[in-house]
């Protein structure tokens, strides 16, 4: 049985979003993408029908690129498994729609809380690379680690995934 939420974190490219996948397929629960992406350009369209294309039609789409706690509390069910792809998006939304962001982590940590269902989280490990050289840059790249930070604290399980290889960083209860 899958821990009540998993967060997996990971550098661009890195393979965390196909290892999340197979995370929600592995379950045999019904699987529910639930979308924070928005296709602002070509290159983005690309980039979101590549993950379509690669998940099939077995998926349930849902596209929520800020008001994911609320989301969560409609999509998230014992009989299936959410997977939300990703943080990592939906904190830029959040700081582009000036929503506070710190106000948008607790309410997201709340509903993490009291899901009604399995969830995958994942996110990318930003931190690791230089530090940015414009203030908004280090301020999305502070916020992220915090939100890194606070999502794996209330996670079951949480993996990095580098090179395409998983490391299993927390394995805690399952749900």
């Amino acid at each position: 049985m899958a821990p009540a939420v998993t967060l997996v974190i990971g550098g661009q490219k890195s393979g965390k979003s196909r290892h999340a996948e197979a995370l929600v397929a592995a379950t045999g629960l019904a699987p529910v993408y639930l979308a924070t992406a928005e296709a602002g350009d070509a290159e983005m369209a690309e980039r979101i029908a590549r993950h379509r294309a690669r998940r099939g039609e077995d998926w349930l789409t849902v596209e929520e690129p800020l008001d994911l706690a609320a989301a969560l509390g409609r999509v998230a069910a014992p009989e299936r498994m959410v997977l939300v792809e990703c943080l990592t998006l939906w904190l830029a939304n959040v700081i582009a729609a000036a929503r506070p962001a710190d106000a948008e982590t607790d309410r997201l940590i709340a509903a993490l809380g009291r899901v009604a269902g399995p969830v995958v989280l994942v996110s990318n490990e930003v931190g690791a690379g230089i530090v940015p050289d414009n203030a908004l840059a280090r301020t999305y790249a502070d916020f992220l680690g915090v939100l890194n930070q606070r999502v794996a604290a209330v996670a079951g399980q949480v993996i990095l995934v580098a090179a395409g290889l998983p490391l299993v960083l927390k394995r805690g209860e399952a749900a």
